[in-house]
C-alpha cells in the first residue's frame, strides 16, 4: 500500500518557500515550481518530438519527482552553494547526495522507484555518466528548470531593487543560453505563443484551494495539479500492471492539465457546483466554452488536440480510436479493457478514474493536515468526512482499494 510518510513528506513541499531571502508579493512554493517546470517541459519537449526528436517521458516524470523529493531533504540550500560544494568539495558533496537518499530508504516502499531515484542521484551527481539516449531528455527538464525559475524571478522583480536582484538575474540568463537550441525554449524567452500560454497558467498560482477556509499550508491551484499528477503514477504504481509509456505519459499529464479550465473560470468550490442537480453539467459546459475562446488559441497545433483531450471527460478511464473518417473518437472503457486491450500507445489509454483517485486523495490530505495542525472549520471537517464517505471499505476502483490508504492517511 503506498506509504502514508512517503506521501506526507511529498506533500512537504506545500511548505517551503522559494525566494525567501527577497522580498515577496505572493507565496512562492516549491510545489508550486514543480509543477510550473512540468508544464514547461511539456512544452519544450512537444517541439522537439515536433522536430522528429525522441524525447523520454518515463525519465522526465520521473526526474521531476526525484528533483522534487531532493529539494525536499535539502529545503534551504541554495542551488548555487550546492554548486559550489559539487565543484570544491566532491567527496563532501557525494555523502550529501547518500545522506538525501537515505531521507527516504524507509518511507518508500516501491524498491525500483527507489532504485531508480539511486542511479538518478548518481547521474545528476556526476558519479555515474548519463547515457546518450537520455541527454536530450534531461536537457529539456534542465530547460524547464530555469526557465520557470526565470519566471519567478520575474514576477518578483516589480518589488526588489535591482541591487537585490541584478547578479542572480545576470547568471539565469546565462544559464539559459546553453538551451537556445532548443526551438520551445528560444519562443518562451522571447515571449512569442509559448509564453502566453504559460502566463495564462501561472494564474493558477493565485488562486488558493478551500478559498472560503483558514488552512494551513495554503496550496494553490496549480501545486495541487502536480500534486495529483505525481499521486497518479504512485497509485498506479501500486497495481503493478506494466503501462506503455503513452499511457504513463497520458496519465501524468492529463492530471497535471486536470484543472486547466480553472485558469480561465478560477475554481469554483464543489459545494457551489454541487448546489443544484443540473448545475455541475452547466458549469462544465461554460469552462468548455471558455477554454476553446480563451486558451484553445494559445496552443500550437501540434499539442492543442491532446490537451483538450486530456481535460475533456478528465476524471473517465478512456481511448481513442480512428473513425472511417480520420477523424478520433473518444470511448470511455473499462479499466480491465485498458489493461487487456487498450493498453498500448495506439489507442492512447488514460486511466481518468485514478486521476480522480489521485484528486480526492489530494484533497483529504490538505483538509487533514490542517485539522491536524490546529487550523479547522466546518468546510474542513465536512470536507474530509464526504471524501471517506464516497468510498466504501473493500471498494476497488482501477486496481486499488482507496479506502485503506484515506484510513491510512486519516490515522
Amino acid at each position: 500500500m503506498l506509504n502514508k510518510k512517503f506521501m506526507l513528506k511529498l506533500f512537504e513541499g506545500f511548505s517551503i518557500q522559494r525566494w525567501n531571502d527577497l522580498v515577496r508579493p505572493f507565496e512562492l512554493v516549491e510545489m508550486d515550481k514543480a509543477a510550473e517546470r512540468m508544464v514547461v517541459a511539456y512544452i519544450i519537449g512537444k517541439y522537439e518530438e515536433a522536430a522528429g526528436r525522441s524525447i523520454d517521458w518515463e525519465w522526465i516524470i520521473n526526474a521531476s519527482l526525484f528533483e522534487l523529493l531532493k529539494k525536499i531533504a535539502l529545503c534551504d540550500i541554495k542551488s548555487p552553494v550546492q554548486q559550489m560544494i559539487r565543484r570544491k568539495f566532491p567527496e563532501e558533496y557525494l555523502k550529501l547526495n547518500e545522506w538525501v537518499l537515505k531521507q527516504y530508504k524507509d518511507i518508500i516502499d516501491d524498491k525500483q522507484l527507489y532504485s531508480d531515484f539511486t542511479i538518478y542521484i548518481a547521474r545528476t551527481a556526476g558519479n555515474f555518466p548519463m547515457p546518450p539516449e537520455l541527454e536530450l531528455s534531461a536537457r529539456v527538464l534542465r530547460a524547464a528548470h530555469k526557465f520557470s525559475s526565470l519566471r519567478e524571478l520575474q514576477m518578483i522583480e516589480c518589488v526588489n531593487e535591482e541591487e537585490r536582484i541584478s547578479k542572480i538575474k545576470k547568471d539565469l540568463n546565462q544559464e539559459i543560453q546553453q538551451y537556445l537550441d532548443l526551438r520551445g525554449m528560444q519562443l518562451l524567452v522571447t515571449r512569442q505563443r509559448p509564453f502566453d500560454f504559460i502566463m495564462m497558467i501561472e494564474q493558477l498560482r493565485f488562486q488558493t484551494r478551500w478559498n472560503q477556509t483558514p488552512r494551513v499550508p495554503k496550496t494553490s491551484v496549480l501545486g495541487h495539479c502536480y500534486f495529483v499528477a505525481a499521486l497518479t503514477i504512485l497509485l498506479m504504481r501500486e497495481t503493478k500492471i506494466k503501462m506503455s509509456q503513452k499511457r504513463l505519459f497520458n496519465d501524468f499529464f492529463s492530471a497535471l492539465f486536470h484543472d486547466l479550465p480553472e485558469a480561465v473560470t478560477r475554481d469554483i468550490i464543489s459545494p457551489v457546483k454541487q448546489a443544484t442537480d443540473e448545475l455541475p453539467k452547466i458549469v462544465k459546459k461554460i469552462e468548455d466554452e471558455i477554454v476553446q475562446r480563451e486558451l484553445v488559441p494559445l496552443m500550437d497545433d501540434f499539442y492543442a488536440d491532446e490537451i483538450m483531450y486530456f481535460t475533456n471527460d478528465e476524471f473517465s478511464n478512456r481511448i481513442q480510436q480512428r473513425q472511417k473518417n480520420g477523424k478520433l473518437k473518444t470511448v470511455f472503457v473499462e479499466w480491465e479493457e485498458l489493461n487487456e486491450k487498450y493498453s498500448s500507445s495506439d489507442f492512447n489509454p488514460i486511466d481518468g478514474r485514478t486521476v480522480r483517485l489521485a484528486d480526492h486523495l489530494s484533497a483529504l490530505i490538505e483538509a487533514d493536515q490542517s485539522i491536524k495542525y490546529g487550523i479547522t472549520s466546518e468546510h474542513l471537517r465536512s470536507g474530509r468526512e464526504h471524501t471517506l464517505k464516497a468510498y466504501r471499505e473493500g471498494l476497488v476502483i482501477n486496481g486499488i482499494e482507496i479506502r485503506k490508504i484515506f484510513d491510512d492517511i486519516i490515522s
